[in-house]
C-alpha cells in the first residue's frame, strides 16, 4: 500500500477516533453528572459544650449511635498524616478514584491471583459509608466509584476527608475518630499519641474483629501494620513506631461525658434542632461538684437527694449546675431537676425582707424588734424552737433567724411588696391561693434554687439584681436594683457573722440556712466577693426527711462547695461610701432606735408625694424639694439608707443630694411608718 493510499485513511481514522472519546467523555461526564448522591449532611450527636469549648454531654443519634461532628482542624496533625499515608496517599490529587493504585492493585490480583492491596480512596470509602453500600461485588464496587467521582464535583477535599472523620466506624455503635477517641481513650482527638492514632486508622477495616476490649491480639497486629506502613513512608520515625508499639492498648470502651445532665437534657428540649449548645458552665467545677453531690449521698436516707448551683453574681452566669446527687436513681427520683422545681424557701427569704426595710428607712441593723408573740388577723407565727426573746436588734434577729422580727417587718412593708420584690428580681414565685400573705416570709410560698441563687446574687452585687443565665446568649444587660447598696451590704455583713458549728471553717463568706414546714427541703444559701452558691437537701416527691435542717445538712455541703472553688473565698466587698453603717442603737434617729409598725393604719401612713416615683429631677438652688403627706412628724428622711435630714416637723424640706445618678428616697414618721420612692437626679 502507497503513502498517499494510507493517508487518506489515517485523516479519517483520527478524527473518528477523537470523536468517538469525545462522546465517550462525554457520555462519562453525563454517568458522573448525573449521580443520584445519597444525603451528605450527615446526623450527629447533639452536643452541650463548657464555656471552653469542652463536651459536658453527647447524645445519640437517632438510631443509637455515637457520631460527633468533626473538622480536620479539630484532629491531631500526625493522625490525618498517618491516615493518609495508609489509606490515601494521593488523596489531594486524584479526582475519586486513584487510577495508580487500581492498576497496580490489578497488577497484583493477576500475578498473585489474590488481592495484595486495595485500590478504594478515602473518597470511595466515604461513598460506601454515605450509603451503607457492599464491598463484595463489582455492582458495588462501581457503585462506588460513580459516587466518589461525583462526591469530588460537589464537595472539597476537606469537606470529603471531614465525613470520614465522622463516618468511619470504630467499634460497635462509634462512629467517627472523635466517638472513637473518647471511647477507647478518654479523650478528644485533638492530642494523640502515634499509638493512638494508629489504632484509630486500623479500626474502620474492621470495626467488629479489631476492637481491643474484644480482640486484643487483631488489634495489636492492625496497629502495628499502620506504624510500620508509616515509619517506611517516613510519617514517622523508626524509634516513634517502636515506642508506639510499646504502649498499652485499650481494655474498655470508656463512658461519654455526661455532666450536667439535667441542664443538658433542658437545652436539648428547649431547641431539638440545634446541634451544639454552648454554655457558661466550667467543666472542672461541674464534674468536681458532682463528686461532692455523689459523696453527700452517702450520709442521707434511701430516697433523698440534693442540688447544687454555683453562680458568678456579677455576670449572672450560672458556673456549675447538679440537678440531682444521682441522675439515674428511680428511688430518689433522680431525673427530677431540683435546681429548678419550686418548692418551700424556708427561712431563706428573710434577707429579702431585712433588705427592703433596712432600704425603705423603716429599719436599721442596730434598730430594736420585739421578739413576741403577735397574731396578725388570724395568723399567728411562732419561733422555730418555741421561745420569745423580747426585743432583739434585727442584726441578731436575722442571725437567730427568728421568725416573729421578720412578720413584723413584712407586715409594715406588705407582702404585696415582697412578692413583687421577687418578681421585679426576674424570680418566679408560686402562692398557694394567689394572694400573698405573711406566711410568704416563712417559706409559705414556691421558689427554685435557682430562684433562690439569683436572689442573693443581687444581695452579693451590692443590691442589683441580674438573671443566672445558663447559655452564653442569655445574658442580661440590664439589671434592676432591688435594694440600695447600703442595704445590701448591711444584710450581707448580718449574715457573715452568723455563728458556725466548730467543725466549719471560719471563712469570709454570708450564709443563710432554711428548713421548710415538715423538714421536707433543708436549704444553705451564700456568698462570697466572688462566687454565689445554692444547696437543697429533701425528696424530690415532697415526702418529708425526719429531722433533717438547713444548718445540719446542707450548710457543710455549702461550704464543701466553696472549697472547691478556691483554697479560700473571696473576702467580701467593702462597705459602699454614704451609708450609717457604725452606729449603736443610741446613736439612731429616734424612728429608728424602735420598730413601730404595728402602730401604723394605712389610712394616716405618710406618703412622698414630691419627688414622683420613677421621675428625673434637675436639683435648684437649696437643693432638691421633698414634700410628705399624712404621717406624724417629727420626719426623718434618707437617701439611700443615709440620713439628710432628721427631726423636721415640716412637710416640706430642702434636701442636699449628690448627683448625678439614682436616688432611692424614703421618709419615716414618729411612729415608724415609712414612704419611699426612686428617681434620677440629673
Amino acid at each position: 500500500m502507497s503513502t498517499h493510499e494510507r493517508r487518506p485513511r489515517l485523516s479519517v481514522a483520527v478524527p473518528a477516533a477523537l470523536a468517538l472519546a469525545l462522546a465517550a467523555w462525554l457520555a462519562f461526564d453525563r454517568w458522573v453528572a448525573t449521580t443520584d448522591l445519597p444525603p451528605l449532611a450527615v446526623p450527629t450527636s447533639v452536643e452541650v459544650l463548657a464555656r471552653d469549648g469542652r463536651l459536658l454531654r453527647a447524645f445519640t443519634v437517632a438510631d443509637g449511635r455515637w457520631r460527633l461532628g468533626v473538622a480536620p482542624k479539630q484532629v491531631d496533625a500526625g493522625y490525618l498524616a498517618m491516615l493518609l499515608a495508609y489509606e490515601d496517599r494521593r488523596f489531594y490529587s486524584h479526582h475519586g478514584v486513584d487510577l495508580r493504585s487500581a492498576a497496580r492493585a490489578a497488577v497484583q490480583f493477576v500475578l498473585h491471583g489474590r488481592v495484595v492491596s486495595g485500590s478504594s480512596t478515602l473518597t470511595m470509602q466515604v461513598a460506601r459509608l454515605l450509603e451503607d453500600g457492599a464491598t463484595g461485588s463489582w455492582a458495588g464496587k462501581l457503585r462506588q466509584v460513580r459516587v466518589a467521582l461525583a462526591l469530588e464535583r460537589a464537595l472539597s477535599k476537606d469537606e470529603i476527608l471531614a465525613l470520614y472523620l465522622q463516618l468511619a466506624p470504630m467499634g460497635g455503635n462509634l462512629e467517627g475518630v472523635r466517638a472513637g477517641s473518647l471511647a477507647w481513650f478518654g479523650k478528644e482527638p485533638e492530642r494523640l499519641t502515634e499509638a493512638q492514632a494508629a489504632l484509630l486508622i486500623a479500626l474502620p477495616q474492621a470495626p467488629g474483629l479489631r476492637a481491643p476490649d474484644d480482640h486484643p491480639e487483631a488489634a495489636l497486629e492492625a496497629r502495628t501494620r499502620v506504624l510500620a506502613r508509616a515509619a517506611a513512608l517516613g510519617v514517622i520515625t523508626q524509634e516513634a513506631a517502636a515506642a508506639a508499639e510499646r504502649e498499652a492498648l485499650p481494655t474498655a470502651r470508656r463512658p461519654f461525658p455526661s455532666l450536667a445532665p439535667h441542664l443538658a437534657d433542658r437545652l436539648r428540649a428547649a431547641e431539638p434542632d440545634r446541634p451544639v449548645h454552648l454554655t457558661t458552665l466550667d467543666a472542672d467545677l461541674q464534674a468536681s461538684l458532682e463528686e461532692v453531690a455523689t459523696a453527700a449521698l452517702r450520709d442521707l436516707p434511701a430516697q433523698a437527694t440534693l442540688a447544687l448551683l454555683v453562680a458568678d453574681p456579677d455576670s449572672g452566669a450560672i458556673l456549675a449546675s447538679v440537678g440531682s446527687a444521682d441522675y439515674t436513681s428511680d428511688a430518689r427520683r433522680g431525673f427530677v431537676d431540683m435546681t429548678q422545681a419550686l418548692r418551700s424557701p424556708g427561712s431563706t427569704l428573710k434577707p429579702l425582707v431585712y433588705g427592703l426595710a433596712f432600704s425603705d428607712g423603716i429599719a436599721h441593723p442596730e434598730t430594736l424588734l420585739n421578739d413576741r408573740p403577735e397574731e396578725y388577723d388570724g395568723y399567728a407565727p411562732q419561733n422555730f424552737d418555741g421561745t420569745f426573746r423580747g426585743p432583739v436588734s434585727a442584726r441578731e434577729a436575722l442571725r437567730a433567724s427568728l421568725n416573729l422580727p421578720v412578720v413584723a417587718l413584712a407586715q409594715a412593708l406588705g407582702p404585696a411588696r415582697v412578692l413583687a420584690a421577687l418578681r421585679q428580681a426576674g424570680i418566679e414565685a408560686q402562692v398557694p391561693g394567689g394572694t400573698p400573705g405573711l406566711a410568704i416570709t416563712l417559706g409559705g410560698i414556691g421558689v427554685s434554687l435557682q430562684g433562690l441563687v439569683q436572689l442573693y446574687a443581687a444581695i452579693a452585687r451590692g443590691g442589683e439584681a441580674v438573671a443566672l443565665h445558663a447559655t452564653p446568649g442569655d445574658a442580661k444587660t440590664q439589671p434592676v436594683r432591688l435594694l440600695t447598696p447600703q442595704a445590701a451590704w448591711q444584710v450581707a455583713d448580718i449574715l457573715a457573722g452568723i455563728r458556725r458549728v466548730a467543725a466549719l471553717p471560719d471563712w469570709p463568706l454570708a450564709v443563710k440556712t432554711g428548713t421548710s414546714s415538715g423538714h421536707r427541703d433543708a436549704l444553705a444559701l451564700g456568698f462570697d466577693g466572688a462566687h454565689v452558691a445554692g444547696v437543697w437537701v429533701g425528696r424530690a416527691d415532697g415526702t418529708p426527711v425526719p429531722a433533717i435542717t438547713g444548718a445540719d445538712v446542707a450548710t457543710p455541703v455549702l461550704f464543701e462547695v466553696f472549697a472547691r472553688l478556691s483554697a479560700r473565698p473571696t473576702p467580701l466587698p467593702p462597705a459602699p461610701p454614704g451609708t450609717l453603717i457604725v452606729a449603736s442603737n443610741a446613736e439612731l434617729p429616734p424612728p429608728l432606735r424602735q420598730f413601730g409598725a404595728r402602730q401604723m393604719t394605712v389610712d394616716d401612713a405618710p406618703k412622698v408625694v414630691f419627688p414622683p416615683d420613677g421621675a428625673a429631677i434637675a436639683p435648684l438652688a437649696g437643693g432638691i424639694l421633698a414634700r410628705v403627706e399624712r404621717g406624724q412628724a417629727p420626719f426623718t428622711w434618707f437617701a439611700d439608707g443615709a440620713p439628710v435630714a432628721v427631726g423636721s416637723y415640716e412637710r416640706e424640706t430642702r434636701l442636699n443630694l449628690d448627683g448625678p445618678g439614682f436616688v432611692t428616697l424614703s421618709v419615716v414618721d414618729a411612729a415608724g411608718r415609712a414612704s419611699r420612692v426612686s428617681f434620677e437626679l440629673q
